[in-house]
């Protein structure tokens, strides 16, 4: 059986602004197990990258508040409850965080060898001459050509990709249990995108690290992601494994997500698939299905209750009301028998 390593339960997140209290995470709850590669996938603004840093504890308080019954186990220990000296220790030690905009994330004023020779000393008690062997170790393991001179370069002086790879050997660096990674390829080229994801799942392998892999883009996670967790509007609609995620999807945002992903059998000029209106406002979160203004297959009470958890098995869970025998709507791609969780 897997070792748990990371649990999440009910975690609810608001921001409190001028306009109202934005509920930007509602009652999410999932776990990576150890060696595991879990991808958080949705559009902008459903909550994903503010779950990864309530995780980090990287959310400011105030505007932002974490509710009371939200949890955060890390390896048997509540993460909410750390002081500032666990706290030290817990971020950049046991848990580090590749962000999505690498040049924004690393520091203009330092080299990349010593933010790096920064971390390890931090964590470890390695002298300085020890941590700028390491770094340059840590730079070549992550495929920065002439490590031994680079180490000395500013991050202007590298490419996207480059900064990218800095950024994950100052993550790895001290060898850390989990490796959340925000958007990681988001403002790359696609070849370049392939080649990071590569490093991380190789990088994993080899330190038996587990992952946490925030992306609006299912194709990014196709072969890395062992589960893949489906965000909108700061819910899970959609949990299961990889492959039946990507075979069998139950939810219809999911199959509108995997319906937008860019196909290479598609027809010349064939128009790419888009998902039509907007996400709810989370100011005044709809009391039914989140998704119901933009589903095609929506019905009246989708708008007015919120849909059970539906088990399918294996792990493979959706909350949608299509599933319910007595539903007009079975003729919708997604219905098939399923039973109530618990």
């Amino acid at each position: 059986m897997s070792e748990k390593l990371l649990e999440v339960k009910n975690l609810r997140v608001s921001y409190h602004t001028y306009a109202g209290e934005v509920q930007s995470v509602r009652g999410v709850s999932f776990t990576v197990n150890k060696g595991e590669t879990v991808a958080v996938v949705g559009e902008s603004g459903c909550g994903k990258s503010v779950t990864a840093k309530s995780i980090m504890r990287l959310i400011k308080t105030p505007p932002a508040e974490i509710k009371e019954g939200s949890e955060i186990i890390f390896d048997g220990e509540d993460v909410l409850q750390f002081n500032e000296k666990r706290l030290c220790a817990y971020r950049g030690g046991e848990v580090a965080m590749v962000f999505q905009d690498a040049l924004a994330a690393l520091n203009p004023t330092m080299t990349v060898g010593n933010q790096i020779i920064e971390n390890l000393r931090h964590h470890t008690k390695l002298s300085k001459k020890e941590a700028k062997a390491r770094a340059v170790e840590l730079l070549r393991m992550v495929g920065i050509p002439q490590p031994e001179s680079r180490v000395d370069q500013y991050p202007h002086e590298f490419s996207g990709g480059m900064r990218q790879r800095v950024m994950i050997a100052i993550a790895f660096a001290c060898d850390p249990k989990l490796l959340i990674a925000d958007e990681p390829t988001t403002a790359l080229d696609v070849t370049i995108q392939a080649q990071i994801i590569d490093l991380i799942k190789a990088l994993q392998k080899e330190k038996n690290a587990s992952v946490i892999l925030i992306t609006h883009d299912l194709g990014v996670v196709a072969n890395i992601a062992d589960r893949i967790v489906v965000m909108y509007a700061g819910q899970i609609v959609e949990r299961g494994t990889s492959i039946e995620v990507f075979h069998h999807p139950r939810h219809p945002y999911t199959n509108a997500l995997l319906e937008a992903v860019p196909r290479l059998d598609l027809q010349n000029k064939q128009q790419l698939a888009s998902i039509e209106g907007t996400p709810p406002d989370l100011i005044a979160p709809p009391k039914g299905c989140p998704f119901c203004t933009r589903c095609k297959y929506c019905m009246e009470i989708c708008c007015e209750q919120q849909p059970p958890v539906l088990n399918f098995g294996d792990g493979h869970e959706a909350s949608c009301w299509l599933y319910q025998l007595e539903t007009p709507a079975a003729d919708a791609p997604f219905t098939q028998e399923a039973h109530y969780e618990g």
